[in-house]
């Protein structure tokens, strides 16, 4: 006997992590280069030209900083190490810090100097620091950039100053920004990312605002960074976390720093607003009970090898069918495991289908007892107990 049980939409409030199931919405923007992912899953929420070639501008100093991190991560740079100021890192032009040449400066006061002043002469001062000189270290921003995945990128400076051979994609930033979240939690280094989310910083007297207007009264904002160049436009990289979920977002080739603000406001509102994270089912946890024909006990719970949430559109949930599927009774005996039926999951954009398994193991009975059930089948046939659905 085979069972197949539909579960409604209304009842299914929850489903996958780490498999996107949906395609991105069609949601538009004045960006001309956008990408937007819910950080838990991966999944892509919304794209606009996200691997056509752009400037990175000061968005570029992310990877500046991811490389910084690693250092303080791996115990080989600390934030009260000190670095000299050099000459080059002084004159250079632009948003600064305001470094003196000459001078020892911490590493946690030129990584506040990058992450909230944007400051380029910052940015070179930890370049040198770290990899002798600007050129080098550029080159290892391109060894780190092919081993996280960010395929059509290509760093000249630290700085994200203006380079005709310097470019990056939308798709590329939100790979960095995520990297940086994840590799760097806040619960393991809590004085790294937090840099991110600070209004302002003053060094040398001079006190600059953070330019990421996120920051600013955007419910869970916490970072990342802006850039702006005349060639690349005004573009932003930034993230929100809201009751748990987290939304990764690069935006690129807006008019104006107020187009900016205005638009990367109300699409990480938007993005809330229209995505939600669902948690059906956690790890281990019983989606359906199976009949067993021949075994030490009369049922088993079915269970899922890994938690079943997902992200997903209003729209897609209201819309989704779900059915589970098995052979009734199961025969023993059964080992915890095993798979016993399957969960599918139907969304307008298509099917996903996960294995249903034996929560526990269960043995069969021995000669006598098995005898004995199949003369009572044979007299009595399948009663409603052994068969119900529950």
């Amino acid at each position: 006997m085979r069972f197949c049980v539909a579960v409604g939409a209304a009842l299914l409030s929850f489903i996958t992590a780490g498999i996107a199931v949906s395609t991105a919405a069609e949601i538009d923007t004045s960006a001309e280069y956008a990408f937007v992912t819910d950080f838990g899953s991966g999944k892509v929420l919304m794209e606009k030209e996200p691997d056509t070639l752009m400037k990175p501008a000061s968005m570029a100093k992310i990877m500046t900083v991811y490389i910084a991190f690693e250092r303080i991560a791996d115990g080989s740079l600390s934030l009260d190490d000190t670095f000299l100021i050099s000459e080059k890192a002084w004159r250079k032009g632009g948003s600064k810090t305001f470094v003196e040449v000459g001078k020892e400066v911490s590493v946690r006061d030129l990584l506040f100097g990058v992450v909230v002043q944007s400051g380029n002469d910052a940015a070179i001062a930890i370049a040198e620091g770290i990899s002798g000189t600007e050129e080098g270290f550029s080159e290892e921003m391109n060894y780190v950039a092919r081993k996280l995945g960010m395929e059509n990128t290509v760093f000249r400076n630290s700085t994200g100053w203006p380079h005709l051979e310097q470019h990056t994609t939308a798709r590329d930033l939100n790979i960095l920004a995520t990297a940086l979240i994840r590799e760097f939690p806040v619960e393991k280094y809590p004085e790294l990312y937090p840099m991110f989310a600070e209004q302002d910083f003053t060094y040398n007297g001079i006190k600059q605002g953070n330019r990421n207007p996120l920051v600013y009264g955007t419910q869970g904002a916490d970072g990342l960074k802006t850039g702006h160049t005349a060639e690349s436009g005004y573009g932003l990289v930034g993230s929100a976390n809201r009751d748990g979920q987290r939304v990764v977002m690069v935006l690129n080739g807006m008019k104006s720093m107020k187009q900016r603000s205005s638009e990367s406001r109300r699409l990480i509102d938007l993005m809330f607003r229209e995505f939600k994270l669902y948690r059906f089912y956690e790890k281990d946890q019983p989606v359906e009970r199976a009949n067993v024909w021949l075994g030490t006990q009369s049922k088993i719970d079915l269970v899922l090898e890994e938690p079943l949430h997902l992200v997903m559109a209003r729209s897609d949930r209201r819309k989704m069918k779900v059915t589970v599927n098995w052979n009734d009774p199961v025969p023993a005996p059964i080992t915890a495991g095993q798979p016993i039926g399957t969960l599918v999951l139907e969304l307008p954009s298509g099917k996903s289908t996960y294995p249903l398994l034996a929560a526990e193991n269960v043995s069969g009975l021995g000669m006598f007892d098995r005898v004995g059930e199949a003369l009572k089948y044979l007299i009595f046939g399948a009663s409603a107990d052994n068969f119900a659905t529950e």
